[in-house]
This record gives C-alpha cells, structure tokens and sequence, in this order.
C-alpha cells in the first residue's frame, strides 16, 4: 500500500491589507503612518487597518481615531473603499491560481492554498512561497505573509504566530513540531481564542495551548459542561483539535459559493426610531436588501427571523425571533408581512436602536406555490425588473418614496458592509 503523501497547504495573509492597498494607490504615503478609518470626518470613526509605520506608534484596529491620533499625530487618514479592496482581493486571487487551482478564499485578505501537486512544476513550498509575494507586491503593491504546513489549520497557526512576526513573512510548521513549538505558546495565541475565552482556560488552570492538548478528550468535555453547560461538547472538541494541530478539511475553491444557511442584513440606527411608521421604514429597506441577495443567489427562504435591540445601551431590551412561512419565498412584499408580523408581536414599544431580519431554511428558487389570491407571476416579473436596474444603475437607482422619508438605503446604497464603497 502506498504510504499517503502529506498536503502542503498555505494560508496567505495581506499584512495591513486597506492601508497597504491605499499606500500602493499613493505613492507620496509610502514612508508615512497611514490608517483606513470608518468615518474620517469624525474623531469618534473606528481604525479599520494601520500599516506597520502606525501600529510601531501604537496605533491598533479597532481603537477609535481619536486615540489613534492621540498616540501619532501625523497620522495619514484614508477613507475607506470597500469596492476597491474587493477588487484588488480577487485580483490577488488570480495571481494565487496562477499556482494551484485549489484557492479557497477565507476571508478578504486571508486565502488557503493547496499546493501539493505544484511541486513538480514551480518547486519546493518556500520557492513557490516567495514567488507569490515577489508577483503579489509586484503587481498590486501589497506584502503577503505565507504559513505552510500540512493542513488548514497549522498553517493558519503558522502565518499568525510566526510568520506575520518574521522578516521573510514565510514560517514552515511541521506536524512533528506542534508540540516543541505549539504547545508552549499561550492559550491567548490560538486561533478562535478571545480574551473572554482565554479568561475561561485560565481559571480552569490552563495557560499554554499544550494544557490544552494534552488534557484528554472526555475530560475537558466534562469541564466545558461544568464551565458552560451541556451543549458545549463540540465546542470543547474544536478547542482540544486546534490545540493538537488536527484538521480533515480540505481546500475546497467552491466555499465562498456554497448554498447558504440563511440570508440577513442588521444595521444600527443613526438616532433612536420611535414612531411606528419610521420603523416599518426600516424593516421595509431590511427586507427588500435580504430577499434581493436571495433572488441574486439563487434562493428562497423557508423562515424569516426579525432582531431588535431597543434602547438604552446601559440597560437594553430587546428580543430575537422566527416564525415558519406558509410557503418559501424571496418576494419582498410577501416577506415583508412575515417580518411585520413578528416584530409587532413582540416589540416593546422602547426605542429601536439596532434591527435586523433574515431569511434561513434556504431552497433553490427554481419553483414556487403557486396562490389563489395572489399573482405571483407578476410579482416574481416586478422582482426581477427592479433588480436588474440596480444591477445596472446601483442601488440607489429605485427606491421606495417611503425610504425618503426616515428611510436609510440612500445611504446604505453608498457602502459595502457598513463602510463606504
């Protein structure tokens, strides 16, 4: 039997990648402290990224921009363009395929690569490694940091605790050396560990990943129910696998377009909303944006679910709940009284602050109930037109009179996740 050959995977990471993004597109900043901020008009905006200038003054993401330049002064401050830093990620992902056509994209600016049956053609890993960033900075400017290991996993290790630190921006970890190099490194350092959670393993006596790792199964499953009650077995297990340097999973390119769970869009109020008919606004905008993304792939939802959280933040009450549809739907008037229906059911009647509605239990939309009341051919027809002018024109090119009114989609229409295109 043949002996089963190892995969060389990698996780390439783009340091800073909106600064270094905007460093590249202006010249005159390269030597210069550079952030990519939320809201640069206002001192309150949120650091998106800081290029390595910044943070060696102590600039952090997610610090607000009035601490950040507090702490460097001459700090240069772009506005972000999400649409712009899509791009320059899927063109980077080109660059990747280039070597293997086993790209599996993780997030915007963190991808694996399989790279196993690459080495006969562009050399071993660290060859292939430092072509992608020579091709990488060369043609979008911006530094890509590698971890290679055998699986997922170890490499997402390798790339964050050593070579985002490293000179090269390359770090091999080996499954023979998870345990003189991994294990000693603290809980805080692995991968899904926040400080909440590194609070838990600390009081639990656990303060290196190897605590962890050598802690049989069963047994930090009996700790995780004690700690956090009986549905935390899994959770246990992810903890206890990451820590050993376990993954199965393969690179799998298809990832970013699976079918979907569910569909949903949440936004913060700019201001309490109050009145009845500024909230329904709202809800009206959240819907139509959840069933378009549905239309666009492909899909119709089983159940709608509605969000709210109500003010004040020092005590907020809120509530999140779901009901069945008599029938799957990506229509937006038909979804939009599910969604009615429930928040009314149970809203409070304090001041909306934060909303959100999704759709889950997701069908091709390749068929649909046909009603008696309803002309379903005609909507579907409506739905289809609608889209494809926003398609075409943005989304801002028709909207509803109402959203005129205390509506949001003007402004929602000029961002891509929160943050302006």
């Amino acid at each position: 039997m043949d002996k089963k050959v190892d995969r060389i995977i990698f996780l390439a990471d783009c340091q800073s990648f909106y600064a270094s993004v905007e460093k590249a597109d202006n010249p005159g900043c390269r030597n210069k402290p550079v952030a990519v901020a939320g809201d640069p008009s206002r001192r309150s905006g949120i650091i998106l990224a800081a290029c390595p200038i910044a943070k060696s003054y102590g600039v952090t993401t997610a610090e607000t921009l009035g601490d950040a330049l507090k702490k460097c002064p001459e700090l240069v401050i772009m506005r972000p363009r999400m649409q712009h830093y899509i791009d320059v990620s899927l063109m980077i992902t080109e660059i990747y395929k280039e070597y293997t056509d086993l790209v599996e994209i993780f997030s915007i600016d963190e991808q694996f690569l399989d790279v196993t049956g690459s080495i006969s053609i562009f050399g071993d890993p660290i060859n292939i490694a430092q072509s992608i960033q020579h091709k990488v900075l060369q043609q979008t400017g911006v530094w890509i940091r590698i971890g290679i290991s055998s699986n997922k996993m170890l490499a997402k290790i390798a790339t964050d605790i050593w070579a985002k630190k490293n000179k090269s921006g390359i770090f091999t970890l080996r499954k023979d050396e998870v345990e003189s190099l991994l294990w000693p490194q603290p809980v805080q350092k692995m991968f899904g560990v926040g400080s909440r959670m590194n609070a838990h393993f600390n009081r639990m006596g656990m303060n290196t990943i190897g605590d962890i790792a050598r802690t049989p199964l069963p047994k930090l499953k009996d700790r995780f129910r004690a700690r956090f009650g009986k549905q935390s077995d899994i959770q246990a297990e992810v903890m206890w696998r990451t820590a050993n340097g376990l993954d199965d999973s393969p690179v799998t390119p298809g990832t970013l377009y699976a079918a979907p769970k569910s569909i949903g869009h949440m936004m913060t109020l700019p201001r309490d909303y109050i009145r009845k008919e500024e909230v329904e606004n709202i809800l009206l905008e959240m819907t139509e944006e959840v069933c378009r993304d549905s239309r666009r792939k492909g899909y119709m939802g089983k159940v709608v679910s509605v969000s709210c959280m109500c003010s004040p933040y020092e005590a907020p009450t809120g509530f999140s709940r779901q009901m069945k549809m008599n029938d799957p739907s990506n229509n937006t008037n038909l979804v939009f009284e599910a969604v009615k229906t429930l928040f009314y059911r149970h809203w409070d009647r304090m001041p909306v602050r934060r909303i959100g509605v999704m759709l889950s239990g997701m069908v091709e939309d390749n068929g649909y109930q046909l009603t008696l009341f309803d002309d379903q051919v005609r909507a579907r027809a409506l739905d289809r037109a609608t889209d494809a002018i926003k398609d075409r024109f943005g989304s801002a090119a028709i909207i509803r009179a109402s959203s005129l009114n205390s509506g949001q989609a003007l402004e929602r229409a000029q961002k891509i996740g929160g943050h302006y295109k």
